[in-house]
């Protein structure tokens, strides 16, 4: 029972240490002022679906081109589906503020992680989410990692991730950028404080 205690606390801490290396690193890729579209070339996201729909479609991608040229878009990153702060405050706080963000004029609320479409799509139907937020996988973190918001999550079972953050971008123009200290925690990332800035 002992041992079992002191391993939990030891991976804890580990968890712990993950964090706080991440919060002290430079997020340098990009800031407000960046084109996305430049930052991230040739990177295209999968976006959520059946594997049914994925067969069909012959597993195509849709590229950034697509999801931001020409557009007001409101992105936000989360380290997961399926995970604590993702699940009951980020998706949630962008849902449920999706006639706010329209009524400002913005064409797309978007979610992404690094998952694939099928874990997203099963992720965004179990919150009732999918008619309000257009959700995407990152696969292979190609997109985080092109904007430097990639973090080693490791410690709790979870490999590389995003960062938890949020942007508003303006025909590929990034005009607000926000990233939380720390992936567990949900201060600037989430749809008021996103409804506020824009």
């Amino acid at each position: 029972m002992a041992s079992m205690a002191m391993k939990s606390s030891t991976i804890l801490k580990s968890f712990s240490t993950s964090f706080r290396v991440a919060a002290s690193r430079a997020f340098s890729s990009i800031s407000v002022g960046s084109d996305l579209l430049s930052s991230a070339p040739d990177v295209s996201l999968q976006k959520a679906r059946s594997w049914d729909d994925g067969v069909s479609s012959k597993f195509a991608t849709t590229s950034l081109h697509d999801i931001f040229k020409g557009k007001k878009v409101v992105i936000f990153g989360l380290p997961g589906a399926y995970t604590g702060v993702c699940s009951s405050q980020h998706v949630p706080s962008y849902k449920n503020n999706i006639d706010k963000f329209k009524a400002k004029g913005i064409n797309s609320v978007v979610c992404v992680a690094v998952n694939d479409p099928y874990v997203m799509n099963g992720w965004a139907e179990k919150l009732d989410a999918k008619d309000a937020v257009e959700f995407y996988g990152d696969v292979d973190a190609s997109f985080h990692k092109s904007l430097d918001l990639t973090v080693d999550l490791s410690a709790a079972l979870l490999g590389t991730r995003s960062h938890r953050w949020s942007a508003y971008v303006d025909d590929g123009n990034i005009k607000v950028l926000n990233v939380e200290k720390v992936p567990s925690e949900f201060k600037v990332s989430g749809g008021d404080h996103m409804l506020a800035q824009i």
